[in-house]
């Protein structure tokens, strides 16, 4: 007996052996777990899952079913795995934040961005989605092929239609064995636009769709969460070769609270970020002093929309605060893209174009098949049809047949041998109903019989030409981008290390738009043209209430704006990192694009096409001080500023202009004093110098304004409490710098201050705003124009308590069509911006 059990003692090698069970259980990982198939973008749970609802008649329009039941039904007929396994995949098919387009409706907690679980499946209720159902369309006409379930009681579908690229719209992310994929989501207009592109290039051109076209009409992924994406490199190298890391980044704004503190608030997270662990983690920075100037952090979140309060100390620079968090914190996020999905059963890792091809091929099998399913069902019917016919032309011998025969069989075999009619036919004429023989339902049969013929010649077209295929998917695949499509959430910004980004962006001249207030949008030059005429500039320019166009200038998407701040520092961007706006839009507060601290203010913009010899920037301060310097020594403008000037401590830098040492510089005070001199008079110093006394000022005096003679024939002066005059230019001769001057406006009780001066001719337009926010917009044409030594007329009436806050020049006039003004902002860039710097 021991002899036998030794016979049946089998030696292996425990290598091999562990080498083909590793190698199958990670095939079987591969192929059937981890990763998703490249014609319907799902995994086998989720497949599995779907297939179930629809089974369940489970559909949008149904009303919602227990989740276990779901669940039960999954793993009971499909899916012999653990159910938490499909309840998870479950849950995230129905997360708002999870899936770009939900394929599950769900009701009850399904839970949140903060990394909450989802009730358990006893609670929670789903049905499917509306866009889910066209991924099960058409399933029950052959469409695809189905196999046994694992102990073959059932049949499932291999794959799903799927009438849109599921795998690129929602994306996936899987680990399979020695390979994982993470494919984002995308958005489905854009996604099926291009799948338009490709059939459209193989009908018209004959011809394979290069991956440049698609690029430009699939921008880059586009996350449930929104978020920014920086740059276009990572996109650009994951399309073309099906791997790349895509840096995201939070949607954050920089807001000044009425306290003089400031807060950063964050309204959109990078994908797949939890909300909680973020502000934890921020929290923790805090803690550990890694981040120094965060006073409290508030989750604002609710149904409107995700807030995430963080308010800083009033002495802390909110951009170099917003710029530590990106760094230390999923602020800012890495997505790593792996375009890997099984094609025929095997993992392969594909470009977009590859996706979008496969994806056809697959759409192409799928309406074939339908098309050949429908035209069996209608062949065999317009052959019931024909016989039928034949009947009712022949109804007296028919019923004459049926009556003599001894039974149904002997009947169908006796119009069969008479009539010449297939066994289906004898049938169903055995089988009708005396109704038939009615006038009015032989003509429907003849209706019927005629649409059926035509609609078997129309399927036959669509078998016989791929042409007219590629336009039935082209057809059906555009109405589900009507019916489910929506707008981009995820931005593409700009990633100031992405080299090869200034090079995709269009040399093109844009308008730029700056606010009283600080706020500031870039405009194409197309949006101006747009604009209807009227008498008051450019219509829909105001944004809010208390607010107005200050500035307005044209530059080139590649050109630098200088921005000059009171505390004598300068910041620099290139025009394109100012967020396009339309015009009737806020636009963008510039403490969100420059690393301004709490108190300064912009106070002068200067757009600078290069920096070359001979051109120079000329500075004035409040306390009369001037300065001129080449412009050369501001070619290198850090991130956070240079400095531009050093001022005194009770000093500010008011205006800025950038001349050719060929100018006659006016400075005027608030007590009414005006200084005419040549800036040659003023010798060229360095960056950091102090510069020299341009006027001499009495005790409490102080400069207001700074103009060059050719910004305008006349010297408009306005006064706090609303008069004003206009001064011919050539009433103010020049004279040595470092004077008195000479009296300009003539200041009494009813005058106030001198308020504001700007340099105009009589076709300009100005505005003058009051401390209530009340504008006014006149013509320099309808003030009157007086000598030096006068107070000058009301030019606006005043309630007790109020006075002018400033005024501007509107840079263009009410009587300019859109196009004289653009010809004017044009011929302003072409003289490489050498006029005024503001208003």
């Amino acid at each position: 007996m021991e002899d036998n059990i030794f016979d049946k003692v089998e030696e292996v090698d425990l290598k091999d052996r562990m080498e083909k069970f590793y190698i199958d259980y990670a095939m079987s990982v591969i192929a059937a777990r981890a990763l998703p198939d490249v014609r319907d973008g799902l995994k086998p749970v989720q497949r599995r899952v779907l297939y179930s609802m629809i089974e369940l008649n489970n559909g949008p329009d149904k009303p919602h079913r227990k989740c276990a039941r779901i669940v039960g039904d999954t793993m009971g007929k499909y899916h012999p795995h653990g159910d938490s396994s499909i309840y998870g995949a479950l849950v995230n098919m129905a997360q708002e934040w999870s899936t770009r387009y939900v394929l599950v409706d769900g009701h009850g907690n399904f839970g949140s961005v903060d990394g909450d679980g989802a009730a358990a499946m006893r609670y929670t209720e789903a049905r499917l989605s509306k866009i889910s159902m066209e991924l099960l369309a058409d399933i029950n006409k052959n469409t695809v092929d189905f196999m046994p379930n694992f102990d073959e009681t059932e049949k499932e579908p291999v794959v799903l239609p799927s009438r849109y690229p599921n795998l690129l719209v929602n994306g996936t992310t899987g680990i399979a064995v020695g390979m994982a994929t993470n494919i984002p989501p995308h958005n489905l207009r854009e996604v099926i636009k291009a799948v338009v592109k490709m059939i459209d290039n193989r009908i018209e051109e004959d011809r394979e769709t290069s991956i440049e076209e698609l690029m430009q009409i699939i921008k880059g992924p586009d996350f449930p969460t929104g978020a920014q994406i920086l740059g276009t490199r990572g996109i650009e190298e994951a399309y073309r070769t099906g791997r790349g890391k895509v840096r995201v980044r939070a949607v954050t704004e920089i807001e000044s609270m009425p306290n003089g503190k400031s807060r950063i608030l964050v309204s959109e997270l990078p994908y797949m970020v939890n909300k909680a662990r973020l502000i934890e983690k921020i929290a923790e920075l805090v803690r550990d002093k890694k981040i120094d100037g965060i006073t409290s952090i508030i989750d604002e979140s609710s149904r409107e929309g995700m807030r995430i309060n963080i308010e800083l100390r009033r002495d802390v620079n909110a951009n170099v605060i917003l710029n530590q968090l990106y760094k230390h914190t999923q602020l800012q996020d890495t997505f790593g893209v792996i375009m890997l999905a099984l094609v025929n059963n095997e993992p392969k890792v594909m470009n977009l174009k590859d996706m979008l091809h496969y994806y056809i091929q697959h759409q192409e099998e799928v309406v074939t098949r339908r098309t050949q399913y429908e035209l069996n069902k209608a062949e065999e019917r317009a052959h019931i049809l024909e016989g039928l016919l034949i009947a009712l032309d022949n109804i007296d011998e028919v019923i004459r047949i049926i009556r003599g025969s001894q039974n149904t069989q002997l009947a169908k075999e006796g119009l069969m041998e008479r009539f010449g009619l297939t066994d289906p036919q004898a049938q169903a004429i055995v089988d009708m109903r005396l109704r038939a023989l009615t006038g009015l339902e032989r003509e429907k049969l003849e209706a019927e019989y005629k649409d059926l013929m035509e609609k078997i010649s129309y399927l036959k077209s669509i078998l016989g030409d791929r042409n007219i295929l590629l336009g039935v998917i082209k057809e059906e695949i555009q109405l589900i981008a009507d019916k489910y499509g929506d707008e981009r959430r995820t931005s593409i910004g700009y990633d100031e290390f992405d080299i090869s980004m200034e090079d995709l962006i269009p040399r093109e001249n844009v308008v730029i738009a700056m606010t009283k207030l600080g706020y500031i949008k870039r405009m194409t030059v197309d949006n101006f043209k747009s604009q209807n005429r009227g008498g008051k500039g450019i219509k829909g320019m105001q944004t809010i209430e208390d607010d107005y166009i200050e500035d307005l200038l044209m530059t080139s998407t590649h050109h630098y704006l200088m921005f000059f701040t009171n505390t004598g520092k300068v910041y620099r961007l290139k025009a394109y990192e100012i967020p396009e706006s339309s015009r009737t839009a806020r636009g963008t507060a510039i403490i969100n694009l420059l690393q301004l601290s709490p108190d300064e203010k912009i106070t002068a913009m200067i757009p600078i096409r290069e920096y070359k010899e001979g051109r120079y920037l000329f500075m004035a301060t409040k306390n009369g001080i001037v300065k001129k310097t080449p412009i050369t020594d501001y070619a290198n403008v850090r991130k956070t500023g240079l400095a531009a000037i050093s001022l005194r401590e009770d000093d500010e830098l008011i205006e800025v202009k950038s001349t050719n040492n060929e100018k006659d510089i006016i400075l005027v005070t608030k007590y009414g004093q005006c200084i005419r001199f040549n800036e040659t008079d003023v010798r060229s110093t360095g960056r950091v110098s102090m510069g020299v006394i341009g006027m001499s000022l009495a005790d409490g005096d102080e400069v207001i304004g700074m103009q060059m003679h050719t910004q305008g024939e006349y010297l408009l002066i306005v006064s706090e409490k609303g008069m004003g005059k206009l001064t011919a230019m050539s009433e103010f001769t020049p004279q040595n710098r470092g004077g008195k001057g000479v009296k300009c406006y003539k200041i009494m009780e009813k005058t106030g201050n001198v308020i504001g001066v700007k340099a105009v001719n009589m076709d300009n337009e100005i505005m003058i705003i009051n401390t209530a926010g009340i504008i006014i917009r006149m013509m320099c044409s309808d003030i009157s124009m007086l000598g030096r030594v006068t107070s000058g007329v009301k030019l606006m009436n005043m309630e007790d308590g109020e006075s002018v806050a400033s005024i501007a020049k509107v840079r263009e006039s009410s009587n300019k069509t859109e196009e004289d003004m653009l010809k004017s902002l044009e011929q302003d860039l072409n003289e490489d911006s050498e006029g005024e710097a503001k208003g």
